[in-house]
């Protein structure tokens, strides 16, 4: 079978049964692949070439974005052999594919420390921006969910925020909030007379990105908006919360699996400062 059909049947296949984030990332990646070898059998690319093609469309990616990519064309060429029967081995299972693009060790993310979130958040003067960090820091929202979110996405009655394009992709994803944080944001609306189709804060990632890092400088820290997201689940998980809850409503997962990979490691200083409140 040839590259073009087969990649047509397999995003086919995607549309069909996966959400629309795996098939825009994996339609990346092989519109790529296409691009590189029109008219080629499958049969006829072997381990050099799909290593000449992940150096092509990697470049200076980071290790996981690299075994993310090559992981796509094994999934592809896994799915084509299975429907086709087909006797060909797969190439991207070859030993050198598998060093040269294997997946980095993880490591836990180190966790900031609650007193130095809330001290970040206290010291940001300008209102919309400490809205935003609030949002990532106390509800767990991500900083292109919070970018999103126009004034008829909150339900001040519930406390709560619809995503309306949320990662997932499944319709309907709720945020929720405090009340306290809802009055904010409530009043923040009012105030500067955001229309209820209109975004509430009208900022761009990049802004967003260099406005959380210059918070985290204020106090001498390196801090990047998923930095908040994860400190909201730690925090959530560490007061007793069930981690269902943490994983399905504070961070929407699909698998509690990802969930506990996700949440901060506990620093030397933070495990004697538990130890103490248990023993008060």
């Amino acid at each position: 079978m040839q590259v073009e059909s087969a990649v047509k049947i397999y995003l086919a296949y995607l549309k069909d049964n996966t959400r629309p984030n795996t098939v825009r990332s994996f339609g990346f990646t092989l519109k790529k692949f296409q691009e590189m070898f029109p008219g080629k059998e499958m049969a006829d690319i072997g381990e050099s070439a799909i290593i000449e093609f992940m150096s092509s469309i990697a470049g200076e990616c980071s290790p996981s974005t690299k075994n993310s990519r090559v992981g796509v064309i094994r999934a592809f060429y896994n799915f084509i052999i299975e429907i086709t029967e087909a006797a060909f081995p797969n190439p991207c299972l070859r030993p050198m594919i598998r060093k040269l693009f294997k997946s980095p060790r993880y490591s836990s993310p180190k966790l900031l420390d609650k007193d130095l979130i809330d001290e970040i958040i206290f010291r940001t003067t300008n209102e919309r921006d400490r809205l935003i960090l609030e949002l990532m820091g106390r509800s767990g929202m991500r900083v292109g969910e919070v970018l999103n979110v126009r004034a008829a996405d909150i339900s001040f009655d519930n406390s709560t925020i619809l995503i309306t394009q949320p990662k997932s992709g499944r319709q309907g994803e709720k945020v929720y909030i405090t009340k306290k944080l809802a009055g904010k944001l409530h009043a923040f609306i009012m105030k500067s007379g955001i229309a209820n189709e209109d975004r509430v804060f009208h900022v761009s990632y990049s802004t967003a990105h260099r406005m959380v890092k210059k918070s985290g400088g204020m106090v001498n820290s390196s801090l990047r908006p998923h930095d908040l997201r994860r400190h909201a689940a730690t925090q959530a998980s560490r007061s007793n919360i069930p981690l269902e809850i943490v994983s399905k409503v504070i961070l929407r997962h699909a698998d509690i699996a990802t969930t506990q990979r996700y949440l901060g490691s506990i620093d030397p200083g933070e495990a004697s400062r538990w130890v103490e409140h248990l023993n008060r």
